[in-house]
């Protein structure tokens, strides 16, 4: 007893021991990678070499706009901090390169990009108004998908690697109704809704897709598909729309061999990647071994777009970015951050105008009635208040973008979907599955309503729809007033239903198609700005000691972690102590899974 009590207290000594030493590694990490931040601030590169190529990787997830970055230790010891894409550093990035004499071209690698139709889109419009610089845009990829083929098909030459495939099979999805799975737990759901479209519900309550639902993804898919088939079109000499569906629906692309995209046009050359640096100094005029490839970073640092805080004349541009909730949460729009946010820049002076990025498929009735009277208070400030549309602005997100001045969407996206719904679900059956009998004590019989073990009341499925259609009254009026159309029309166009911004635009849902860039050059010319402007991005990005630490693919922080280690070291004990130093002091916690009931009341 008394061996293993010894034995136990010095595994805790050394696993004490072990966490402090890794603490220590970590916070010299950070401050050389502090240092090394400062250094490279004071000492920025203002001089990018000349005939240098932009690379482009299109790789992994692509996020809308930066986000600060998180702490964690096994990135760090592993040498993996890297922050992921975002639109708006890179079509930053792209409008710098088009400016910059230094730079010759740009060279847009196909990885694997993963990213709504919409936001593709806006690269792809980026990179087409870089050309019209006259510099060169060259693709590559081995197995290139649609996302990847959509954006690189604007440039000026695509090659592919003779070993790989294309692969793209038009727009889709698959939606799992999952009826028959909650009957057999004893689960059912109560559905009070406005909108014979709005099937957000449908998953929950049938086992297959309803008519109406299955119409309008039949329209909004064929529709999106028509603008990308169209734009590849327009920049394939050898292909056209109706080639391209052919092609997609007889040939199976990824089935056929490289060279069949090179005899039908969708590539212009099939080579090993070893063979594009050779390309590329062809097509600029350089030497292979004198190219010199810069990072989207490089450019950002030649550019205050998006940080003129101080500006006395500045456009803002305020992100409203993931589902709209009551409360926080990482990735999604909180209306007790953003209310304030709004009402901040209403009262600044030095704010000329107000563009609200939406990418959002809505949420939280409260938050959106909340932002939206936000908008509202900055709107009589007088100054110009435009909405520019990203992947969605529906529901909810339409909620808070309709009263602006003009609306801009683009081309690809999805908008919409004016109604309301609550999803009550009732665990009655999967209770008397567990041989468990609620009971309930109330001073009324309504007290404890809705009671998720109860099926509701006629009396009280009349109270909730008569709820929801009061939603929908107001969410019809306010649509009603902020685009200057009879409630009627609003009815007829709303119903739940989600339209591509072809259509939206056509019935009055949008103003123009059109982006971030077009919504923010009409709010200054609104302003009296004219071209003389600035643009600051809110909410702030606030950035921690880990932001200062550059990517390791640049700076090595690991490799000075190895020097000050002197290479002597155990990597499955740093990660062990890394694990301890992570955790709470004291853990009484299950094992991982998710279970996640959908939210009673959205829309």
């Amino acid at each position: 007893m008394l061996k293993k009590f010894f034995l136990n207290a010095l595994s805790s000594f050394v696993g004490a021991w072990i966490a402090i030493a890794l603490f220590g590694i970590v916070a010299v990490i950070a401050c050389i990678g502090l240092v090394g931040a400062l250094e490279g601030s004071s000492a920025k590169d203002t001089s990018i070499a000349k005939g240098s190529v932009l690379v482009i990787d299109l790789q992994g997830q692509l996020d809308e706009r930066e986000t600060p970055t998180d702490l964690n230790y096994m990135s760090l010891l592993q040498g993996d901090i890297k922050r992921p894409q975002n639109l708006a550093s890179l079509v930053s990035a792209i409008a710098e390169a088009k400016e910059n004499k230094n730079i010759s071209a740009i060279y847009l690698k196909c990885n694997g990009v993963m990213a709504a139709p919409a936001t593709l889109n806006a690269l792809r419009a980026a990179l087409s108004g870089f050309k019209e610089s006259g510099k060169k845009i060259i693709a590559y990829g081995g197995n290139i998908a649609t996302g990847d083929y959509y954006v690189a098909s604007v440039a000026d030459r695509i090659y592919m690697n003779p070993a790989g495939m294309l692969l793209i099979q038009g727009l889709g999805g698959t939606n799992l109704y999952m009826k028959g799975l909650f009957d057999k737990l004893g689960i059912s759901f109560q559905v009070v809704k406005v909108g014979t479209f709005k099937s957000a519900v449908e998953p929950f309550i049938l086992t297959e897709m309803s008519a109406p639902a299955r119409a309008q993804l039949d329209t909004l898919y064929g529709n999106m598909w028509s603008v990308i088939r169209e734009g590849i079109a327009s920049e394939r000499k050898k292909l056209t729309a109706a080639g391209i569906d052919s092609i997609v629906a007889r040939e199976y692309l990824f089935t056929q061999p490289a060279s069949f995209s090179l005899e039908k046009g969708f590539v212009d050359g099939l080579v090993y990647e070893r063979c594009v640096d050779s390309i590329i100094a062809k097509t600029i005029g350089k030497d292979k071994d004198d190219l010199k490839f810069v990072e989207p970073s490089s450019l950002l640092s030649q550019t205050d777009w998006g940080t003129a805080y101080s500006s006395g004349k500045k456009i803002a541009v305020l992100y409203a970015t993931g589902e709209i909730v009551d409360g926080g949460g990482s990735g999604t729009i909180n209306y007790m951050d953003l209310v304030p946010q709004i009402v901040k820049l209403a009262e600044d002076d030095d704010v000329r105008g107000l563009v609200l990025r939406v990418n959002s498929p809505g949420g939280a009735v409260y938050g959106s009635t909340q932002i939206g009277e936000a908008l509202d208070y900055f709107k009589t400030k007088g100054k110009p208040f435009a909405v520019s549309m990203g992947a969605y602005a529906a529901s909810g997100g339409y909620w808070i973008s309709c009263t602006a001045d003009r609306i801009f969407a683009d081309p690809l996206t999805i908008t919409g979907s004016i109604g309301i719904f609550g999803l009550i679900p009732n665990g009655k059956g999967l209770a008397e599955k567990l041989g468990v009998s609620p009971q309930t004590v109330s001073t009324d019989p309504e007290a404890d309503f809705p009671n998720l073990y109860y099926p509701m009341s006629e009396t009280q499925m009349a109270a909730m729809q008569k709820y929801v259609e009061r939603g929908y009254d107001t969410f019809v009026a306010r649509v009603a007033k902020g685009r200057n159309m009879p409630e009627s029309k609003v009815r007829v166009i709303g119903e739940g239903r989600v339209w591509d911004a072809g259509k939206a635009l056509e019935i009055g849902l949008v103003d123009a198609l059109g982006s971030l860039g077009d919504a923010t050059d009409w709010v200054a010319k609104k302003a009296g700005l004219g071209d003389s402007y600035d643009i600051a991005c809110y909410p702030k990005i606030e950035e921690s000691i880990w932001d200062l630490i550059p990517e390791l693919g640049n700076m090595s922080a690991m490799i000075a972690m190895q020097k000050a280690l002197a290479g002597d070291y155990e990597y499955l004990a740093v990660r062990f102590a890394e694990s301890v130093l992570r955790a709470k002091p004291v853990q009484a916690r299950m094992p991982y899974f998710k279970v996640e009931f959908p939210k009673a009341m959205a829309f």
